[in-house]
């Protein structure tokens, strides 16, 4: 299998997947530059990585910017409530800027587009059913990306998550920071749907390994993965190693459909957040086999993963840190 070396990468984006992997491709002596709207970033960066700022949307500054890339990790993603309105542009102004260079891109992505799977593990040959706008401009995003790459514009792979947990996970739907909040004050968590259903969630870290692992393959381009998870448990049990780790017990409190389309009327993003309560109401297995035979899978334990997780959050639950929109 070819494989692709380089010595500098370009990431959209600056919030949690972005700094992660910016922090493993340092450790790999590669040369990194970041790009969000601000050219700022709310943590201390290694000694030799920038941050310069640019508009995303605008295909002439994407493809400045990219002049000089070897390897493209497109992080940024617009506001959760705005994500009908605010993908268009941003992908649009990636994929004409990228492609006016010779850079390569690796997509980071979710699993929306497919909709709901009543409970059959998520695969890549799924076709993309999603019934809601979020699924919907998730799909559109992928096809667009897919469609620029088999007509020769750019060179592109796409990276599918779980949701999240993790170092720098704030902004996650499940285990961020209002389930430390809580879980740290001795107060109930919010969980959804049934808790001891099968759901697969990702550990950044091992997500950013698998990206940049896409990224070194040319076997790995023109299409989606799921990066591979190192096992599928249960948000219960999830919340018990949480515990186990805390070395307390963590109250839960369970958030109905009615509860969350109240408060919603309220609060944008958990109006949002209604959309994708399927995911909490099924099994919810993701099915990295396609990865592992290609690129094998290198990920964390996940007692590892959780123990990482909650000394993280227990050094920063003070401080303000980047959220995952750029």
């Amino acid at each position: 299998m070819s494989t692709i070396t380089y010595t500098n990468a370009l990431i959209f984006g600056a919030g949690q997947v972005g700094l992660t992997l910016m922090e493993q491709l340092v450790a790999a002596d590669v040369q990194v530059t970041l790009v969000n709207r601000s050219g700022r970033v709310q943590e201390p960066l290694p000694v030799g990585v920038r941050v310069v700022a640019g508009d995303l949307t605008d295909a002439a500054t994407v493809a400045r910017l990219a002049a000089n890339a070897e390897v493209i990790f497109a992080t940024a993603q617009p506001a959760y409530t705005n994500w009908p309105k605010g993908w268009p542009p941003l992908i649009q102004g990636i994929v004409d800027g990228v492609s006016q260079t010779n850079a390569r891109l690796v997509f980071v992505d979710n699993l929306y587009m497919y909709g709901a799977t009543h409970g059959q593990p998520y695969r890549e040959d799924l076709p993309y059913a999603a019934t809601g706008h979020k699924g919907k401009v998730r799909a559109l995003v992928a096809t667009t990306l897919l469609e620029a790459h088999k007509a020769g514009r750019l060179q592109v792979t796409i990276g599918r998550a779980a949701d999240f947990f993790g170092p720098r996970g704030t902004d996650t739907a499940v285990f961020g920071e209002r389930f430390f909040a809580a879980a740290f004050s001795r107060k109930p968590v919010d969980v959804f749907g049934d808790p001891n259903l099968p759901h697969t969630y990702t550990y950044l870290p091992d997500f950013a390994r698998g990206l940049i692992t896409l990224s070194q393959h040319d076997a790995a381009y023109g299409r989606a993965w799921h990066t591979p998870n190192h096992q599928t448990v249960s948000t219960a049990e999830m919340i018990r190693l949480f515990a186990a780790e805390l070395g307390a017990p963590i109250k839960t409190r369970t958030v109905s459909p009615l509860m969350l389309a109240l408060l919603g009327m309220f609060v944008p993003i958990v109006r949002e957040m209604q959309e994708m309560h399927y995911t909490f109401e099924e099994a919810y297995t993701v099915d990295d086999s396609q990865f592992r035979a290609a690129f094998g899978a290198t990920t964390t334990p996940l007692a590892a993963a959780v123990r990482a997780t909650v000394t993280w959050f227990r050094q920063h639950r003070a401080q303000a840190l980047p959220q995952a929109a750029y």
